[in-house]
């Protein structure tokens, strides 16, 4: 069997394996990554957040990703009946990237492999990973590649960032439960012909059809766009007797009086896919030898498109310490790592549980607008989560429920005076 020696292993050629491979690389760390599938491929979460923009930057991808011309986000819209909330990335509390992208995550993740592969990191496609053994930190990974030859990887350290693959977790039995209710979506792309000129035609946004049901419309640059529907798992499985997720996501449409006229009818491009029961999370993030980063530790909810940031977050954080481990330098992976990356999980999960009760509709809607309430929660929306001088960030645990109690006391003193 052949044999091969790195001081890194990605397992993953996603956001947050390529963050951290490029990043390694650059500090002259002996990498190699491997990939299942072969790229381009469809893969969900098309709607970025401008805290992305640090780690492609940092990791040198900028460039090649700006070359693409993908269709610039500069904040979301949320709808609700004849309520409209626009978040404006530009006016956010505390300093931060003002704006992102909306991208076909086959062309955007292609590009980032390619960029990659061009700093000459070794980067294998349709590579799967059979099987992981350690003896303290360094590991011995069984690969198969795409013409069933086996091969040996030894590493120093592995960075798990296999996304939904989720190698270790599957492998090491560190699977568990999500905290968040069971909720799924159906979403294809659409050749978007009834879209109008401007930022209208261009601009992501959410449109509630019920307090837990929505729908997602992500336009891209190339004229096509991302349509999506997330619910209960039980809401979205009725939306077709059939099990037809094509005709599950028309009748969704159908029940959007803001789009229905640009989508209906439109053709899909492809099957419409579903992800079922999508949350979830780990027993631990890391272990000796070990780092799981991205989908493979934990996903959320996609309503506040956090998934792409955690990933290449933890990606970013995952090398950086390796890095400093390497160096002698003595590393606390349950502070700098776990704790760091469980206090934005945290935040970003409470925005998520309080979308679904409600009590976040509530504030985004009310009228008239507060400005320096807006700006803060815009910050935590653009994925400046671990910003502590922002209380809707510190004070994340009850301050949107508290706020939202007293708005609705409010509105019932007014209707009853």
């Amino acid at each position: 069997m052949i044999k091969e020696f790195v001081d890194v292993l990605v397992i993953g050629a996603g956001p947050s394996g390529c963050v951290s491979a490029s990043y390694l690389h650059k500090n002259n760390i002996k990498i190699k990554v491997v990939e299942k599938t072969k790229f381009p491929r469809l893969v969900v979460g098309e709607s970025l957040i401008p805290r992305v923009m640090d780690h492609f930057a940092e990791a040198e991808l900028f460039e090649c990703l700006d070359a693409m011309n993908f269709e610039k986000k500069l904040g979301a819209r949320f709808i609700r009946g004849e309520e409209i909330c626009v978040f404006d990335f530009s006016k956010k509390f505390g300093e931060g990237w003002d704006w992102t992208w909306q991208v076909p995550r086959a062309d955007f993740d292609h590009t980032m492999a390619q960029e990659v592969i061009r700093k000459g990191i070794d980067l294998e496609f349709e590579s799967e990973v059979l099987e992981v053994s350690f003896e303290g930190k360094k590991s011995k990974t069984i690969v198969k590649d795409k013409d069933g030859n086996l091969k040996e990887i030894h590493a120093n350290f592995i960075i798990d960032s296999s996304g939904y693959g989720r190698v270790l977790p599957r492998l090491l039995d560190l699977d568990t439960p999500s905290k968040l209710d069971p909720h799924s979506s159906i979403f294809t792309h659409v050749k978007d012909i009834n879209r109008t000129e401007g930022e209208e035609g261009t601009q992501i946004s959410f449109d509630i059809l019920e307090t837990e049901v929505w729908l997602w419309v992500i336009p891209f640059s190339n004229g096509n766009t991302s349509l999506g529907v997330v619910g209960p798992t039980d809401y979205i499985n009725s939306l077709s007797e059939n099990k037809d997720n094509a005709e599950a996501l028309r009748n969704a449409i159908q029940k959007s009086d803001y789009y229905i006229k640009r989508f209906k009818g439109t053709e899909f491009l492809f099957e419409p896919v579903k992800l079922e029961n999508y949350s979830r999370a780990v027993k631990r993030m890391y272990g000796d030898g070990f780092a799981l980063t991205g989908n493979s530790s934990e996903f959320l909810d996609p309503v506040f498109s956090s998934g792409v940031a955690f990933a290449t977050e933890s990606g970013m954080l995952a090398a950086k310490l390796y890095l400093k481990e390497s160096k002698g330098i003595e590393v606390d992976w349950e502070v700098e790592f776990t704790e760091y990356m469980k206090r934005g999980i945290a935040v970003f999960t409470t925005y998520v549980k309080e979308w679904y009760t409600g009590n976040l509709q509530t504030l985004f809607f009310h009228q008239p607008e507060n400005p320096d309430v807006k700006e803060k929660i815009c910050s935590v929306l653009a994925g400046y989560v671990w910003n502590e001088e922002n209380p809707f960030v510190k004070k994340h645990d009850h301050v949107i429920k508290n706020m939202a109690y007293l708005l609705n006391m409010q509105k019932e003193e007014n209707q009853g005076s």
